[in-house]
């Protein structure tokens, strides 16, 4: 039997990174608050962050591969340019383009690359929440944005799907607050689920109120 060794410099990390992504909510909670349900990102907005940097390196090699066909059938070149030739095959060819071609491609896969990172880090910057006392939305890496609501404002909840959403599992939630406005949440997985820990955090509450009033 194999048996794998992982130093304990990388649990050490590892444990770090999981107490950054909720670390503002479990931070923020109260002494006799409780965490009742936590809202995740759906897995396809992985999946669309992913394509990011795919649709990247397709533009790459569609700007490059494009350029040799057209140098080839049309003999068309950018001046001071390496004459392009297939007979050494296509890489070969590719290598000898003009370095803004070459350059224009590298920036499209970067650009790729830079909106799969911009989507992760939205993801794991991005806490939202329930607890027996309130909702918690939390944005921003750097600049923060935080939106909080007390279980007893809350109005009525919202849930917002689209047709691909219902099929999926994955919508926005609006909450309705009264007299503190309106807190929309990003698409997240499963809302119909985020909505009854919502119902099932104002009954607690409701509860604990009566008790104490008792």
């Amino acid at each position: 039997m194999v048996r794998w060794y992982i130093p304990p410099a990388i649990w050490v990390s590892v444990l770090g990174i999981c107490n950054f992504i909720m670390s503002y909510v479990l931070q923020s909670l109260a002494p006799e608050e409780r965490l009742v349900h936590i809202g995740r990102f759906h897995w396809l907005y992985t999946v669309i962050a992913c394509m990011n940097i795919f649709w990247g390196v397709v533009t790459a090699v569609l700007i490059l591969f494009g350029a040799v066909y057209i140098h080839v059938k049309t003999g068309f070149q950018i001046p001071g340019a390496t004459p392009v030739n297939l007979t050494q095959g296509w890489f070969v060819a590719v290598s000898a383009l003009h370095p803004g071609i070459k350059i224009v491609a590298l920036l499209m896969f970067v650009l790729g690359l830079l909106k799969f990172a911009r989507m992760m880090i939205i993801r794991y910057s991005t806490e939202i929440a329930v607890t027996s006392n309130r909702i918690i939305y939390k944005a921003g890496l750097v600049a923060r944005y935080v939106g909080e609501m007390s279980i007893d404002r809350i109005e009525g909840v919202n849930v917002m799907q689209s047709v691909l959403g219902r099929i999926a599992g994955f919508g926005n939630v609006m909450i309705r607050g009264l007299g503190v406005g309106e807190l929309i949440l990003p698409p997240i997985a499963d809302p119909i689920k985020f909505r009854r820990a919502i119902e099932y955090a104002r009954t607690v509450g409701e509860k604990q109120n009566g008790r104490d009033k008792e």
